[in-house]
């Protein structure tokens, strides 16, 4: 039975004040880490040129009809016909980048620009979000398909965090609502609260760090009813046929975004976000360097945004216990290939000739000189 949400808020309040305690941060490494975590955003973020090659990406595709005996330009196309959305997904040789592609998405079309509209109220909530999915991902914990947290719910717990804080950044979406959830009425409504968030000094480090704790501290309450609800901006009651983490759809309140999250990656998910607070709290004590602590969080491709010299003594001994850093990049792309390898070579568009017949083409030659993959290319998980 779900306790009420008047026991919940409190039980919540108390737990997420607890773990506060449980994870001090010193104000000197909470100005350094914001450093950091600015840095590993202004680096990771995505240029204007990664906009011009998503664009000649979607021109491919449209090209592809065409080519579908010549050289292709993906590879592992598969049709994932059991989800909500109907999906077709696919690796573009050029970049490596997993696509999915669905088709009359209007639902998913309608979230992605409320959301975008939001943002605009303050930068905190798109560089957040930025780099909580840049988080999910270097941990492999970003794929809904693998039964662990989609980009969706990433997001909206990032905005329900923001409107949780005292004073609150972004309002309760219900106020955004008055007039109904067509993106081009509340762009009207999200003039109204431009200045909103003013009021709210936290730095991003202090907005990382107190999302990871205000995650971590309810772990026990999501099987008790415990729910986000970005429609109230407030913890709320309200139990679902999938109980591991519930995140309410702010435009339908039937619906769990999270729903996805299975039992045993509900602890790879919490696993993560334990071992990241223990990390940070480490940083802060002086046990190991900036470059470390972003390896840890983002993976080891991120390691050129932090110069080395800058950093702190760290003591050798802890060094020498830390865990090998993640990879976001190179693990997301070993589960890939593992996966096509399963699959035979033929699949697709002569998904086995594919390696070499796209390095013919000089559009994508020097991106794989390079080997760095597009940042800015969202998978819509």
């Amino acid at each position: 039975m779900a306790l009420s949400q008047t026991e919940l808020l409190n039980e919540a309040k108390k737990l997420e004040l607890q773990g506060l305690k449980k994870y001090p941060i010193s104000p000197v490494f909470i100005s350094k880490l914001d450093t950091l975590l600015n840095d590993a955003y202004a680096i990771r973020r995505p240029k204007p040129i990664d906009y011009h090659n998503r664009r000649d990406l979607i021109r491919i595709l449209n090209a592809i009809t065409k080519e579908l005996y010549g050289e292709g330009h993906v590879i592992g196309v598969q049709a994932i016909m059991t989800a909500r959305v109907p999906i077709i997904k696919f690796i573009d040789c050029g970049t490596g980048i997993e696509c999915d592609l669905s088709v009359e998405n209007r639902d998913g079309i309608q979230k992605s620009q409320i959301l975008h509209l939001v943002s605009g109220i303050d930068e905190r909530f798109q560089k957040l979000s930025f780099l909580m999915k840049a988080w999910a991902k270097a941990h492999n914990i970003n794929s809904p398909k693998d039964r662990t947290l989609s980009s969706l719910s990433i997001i909206q717990l990032v905005a329900f965090h923001l409107q949780t804080r005292d004073p609150p950044i972004i309002p309760p979406f219900c106020t955004l609502f008055e007039d109904g959830t067509d993106p081009v009425i509340v762009v009207k409504r999200v003039k109204n609260y431009s200045e909103y968030g003013k009021g709210n000094k936290e730095s991003l480090a202090d907005l990382f760090i107190t999302l990871l704790v205000k995650v971590a501290s309810v772990e026990n309450l999501w099987q008790k009813g415990l729910c986000a609800s970005l429609y109230q901006g407030s913890w709320t009651s309200k139990l679902w046929d999938t109980p591991y983490i519930s995140v309410e759809d702010f435009t339908d309140l039937s619906q769990n975004v999270a729903r996805a999250v299975g039992r045993e990656q509900f602890k790879e998910i919490y696993g993560c976000i334990h071992s990241s607070l223990c990390h940070l709290l480490s940083f802060s004590d002086g046990h190991i360097q900036g470059h470390q602590l972003v390896d840890l969080l983002f993976g080891s491709d991120s390691v050129s945004i932090v110069p080395r010299q800058i950093d702190t003594e760290s003591n050798d001994e802890s060094k020498a216990n830390l865990p090998v850093p993640l990879n976001g990049h190179q693990t997301k792309r070993m589960r890939v290939s593992k996966g096509l390898k399963e699959k035979q070579q033929g699949e697709g568009w002569r998904g086995g000739q594919q390696t070499q017949g796209w390095k013919q083409h000089g559009n994508w030659k020097k991106g794989k000189e390079e080997n760095k993959p597009m940042a800015g290319v969202e998978e819509h998980n």
